[in-house]
């Protein structure tokens, strides 16, 4: 009997589509559910790492995909919001979380799936309301899981025929490197763990593979589910790297000391099945869960060595900037409003040398054009928004509490000062952009702009420097001079952009330069104003 490749082909990558569609429109759907809570879970919860494999293994399931955990995870890290040790505790769970979808697939719900798909669909169509949406884009893509499963499991019957599959699937038994090794690539090519293992569950289902040759395929899985995280540090802090490389050898040690014991936990799953009699596909799902769970229970209490270990292999320091606040104390608000006031401003002083810091390093990065500063400015400006709620919401309970006179000018002002300092670093990023856009588009500025735009960024940067300072010690004299340090900034403005008009008409500066010239400038006169904005209220509390 022939067999028909191409319709097998065709079908087993239709069913593999449907499938992939179906498990990214329903974690969509459910992600949208949870809306930016899942963010704020990794946030907040994982206080240690015990707590970050919970909070893992949570999200994980929410969203049907520990790979966007682990992006989520790597950019809280990035941002400074995760430590490394939190991090690998979230990535643990979020291996555990995603071994969920496994169980659900070994579940045989036989031809229930058609009427979830036709209920989701209905859901979509007729209703408008968003949470409706939302609901009927977790059935349809619930029951599109199964569908796809079922094209992929009707196109590998006609596999048993074939004496070069079984020949296949005995060398995978006798050397399980191999199987290791398709499992991650497969997972690389089609960006999903659980598409690799609900097609190991139909290949096994089917008795066209068997368990010695399904769980080295199961634990390369593992692996190249790593490489979504691995990407996602591109580019990011160092941090951020070291996370994504956690995860690679959180998983590469989970495979060798698997491996290593491995006709142990093979008879393990076969017990296991044979004392609840499981169904292959659940047999599966057994292997995939245990490893998960059994692996971060060996590594759980080695997260500092392991970190330690990640931090030789990807060495260096960029900075990373801790966000979280430092002297926001609740118990004082209640008890001692003066003192409340007093520990919100050493935290607007925080926030005020960080602004500080993200305009230095954006003005380095327009005078080397390196892109090692990028990071370190869109972490700061993160970081500077991340405080600016924090310290509102702080005021905002102090307010609440009765106030001297003098306590309500004070409250009044550190509020205005967190707006302001916050507005320093919108502006920077702004000019961030424009730099940026300059470097990618090849927009060259004349040495004489360049000159004046680096003599206006120095100005600015002093500007905010003594305000911050006068914002610490009270000084009159160092607000008087931000003022005169401002109204040389407005002068220097009018000055810049006639430059520019002339430099225009001479042909020594093109369009696209002037627009990119023009709005630094803009944008630095504006911090200007928000460091004068610092400096009057200062002067207006002494006055």
């Amino acid at each position: 009997m022939t067999i028909d490749w191409q319709s097998i082909l065709f079908q087993f990558l239709g069913g593999l589509g449907v499938f992939l569609f179906s498990i990214k429109f329903m974690g969509d759907g459910l992600q949208k559910s949870a809306d930016d809570r899942l963010r704020e879970w990794l946030n907040r919860f994982t206080t240690n790492p015990l707590m970050g494999v919970l909070v893992g293994i949570v999200v994980t399931i929410c969203i049907q995909s520990s790979s966007a955990t682990t992006v989520i995870t790597v950019g809280l890290v990035s941002a400074g919001f995760l430590t490394l040790r939190q991090a690998i505790g979230v990535i643990m769970g979020a291996n555990i979380g995603t071994t969920i979808t496994a169980f659900i697939i070994g579940i045989n719900i036989g031809i229930y799936f058609y009427p979830l798909l036709a209920i989701g669909a209905g859901m979509l169509f007729f209703f408008k309301k968003a949470t409706f949406q939302y609901i009927g884009q977790i059935l349809f893509g619930f029951g599109g899981l199964f569908l796809g499963l079922e094209l992929m499991s009707a196109s590998m019957q006609s596999l048993h025929q074939l004496a070069d599959f079984k020949s296949l699937t005995l060398q995978l038994s006798n050397l399980p490197v191999v199987g290791i090794f398709l499992g991650a690539i497969f997972t690389l090519l089609v960006q999903s763990s659980t598409a690799t293992v609900g097609v190991l569950q139909g290949l096994y289902a089917e008795h066209l593979i068997g368990l010695d040759s399904a769980l080295p395929i199961l634990f390369g899985e593992n692996i190249g589910t790593t490489v979504t995280a691995v990407l996602a540090s591109i580019g990011a802090s160092i941090y951020a790297k070291r996370a994504a490389a956690a995860h690679v050898l959180f998983n590469i040690i989970g495979t060798i000391i698997f491996m290593l014991f491995f006709t142990p936990f093979m008879q393990y799953v076969l017990w296991i099945s044979g004392l609840f009699h499981l169904e292959p596909k659940m047999q599966i799902a057994i292997a995939h869960g245990s490893f998960n769970i059994i692996n971060m229970m060996i590594q759980l209490p080695f997260i500092g060595g392991l970190a330690a270990l990640v931090t030789k292999i990807v060495p260096g320091r960029d900075g990373n900037i801790d966000v979280t606040t430092k002297h926001l104390d609740p118990s004082f608000i209640d008890s001692s409003p003066a003192i409340a006031l007093g520990q919100a401003k050493e935290e607007v002083l925080r926030m005020g040398e960080h602004a500080l810091r993200g305009l230095e390093e954006t003005f380095l990065y327009m005078k080397t054009g390196e892109a090692t500063y990028i990071p370190t400015v869109l972490q700061l400006e993160v970081a500077l928004n991340h405080l600016d709620k924090e310290i509102t919401n702080y005021l905002v309970m102090v307010s609440k509490q009765p106030l001297s006179r003098a306590d309500s000018v004070r409250h009044h002002t550190l509020l205005t000062n967190v707006r302001d300092i916050e507005r320093i670093g919108d502006h920077f990023e702004n000019i961030l952009e424009l730099l940026q856009y300059k470097d990618h588009h090849e927009v060259t500025l004349s040495k004489s702009a360049r000159q004046d735009l680096i003599g206006m960024f120095s100005l600015a940067i002093e500007a905010v420097r003594k305000s911050i300072a006068a914002l610490d010690t009270a000084s009159l004299s160092l607000a008087q001079e931000v003022t005169e340090l401002e109204s040389l900034i407005d002068d220097m403005e009018d000055k810049l952009r006639q430059k520019h008009i002339a430099r225009l008409n001479t042909n020594e500066c093109n369009g696209a330069a002037g627009i990119v010239y023009t709005d630094i400038v803009s944008n630095l006169e504006r911090i200007g104003d928000h460091a004068v904005n610092i400096a009057d209220s200062i002067l207006g509390i002494r006055n």
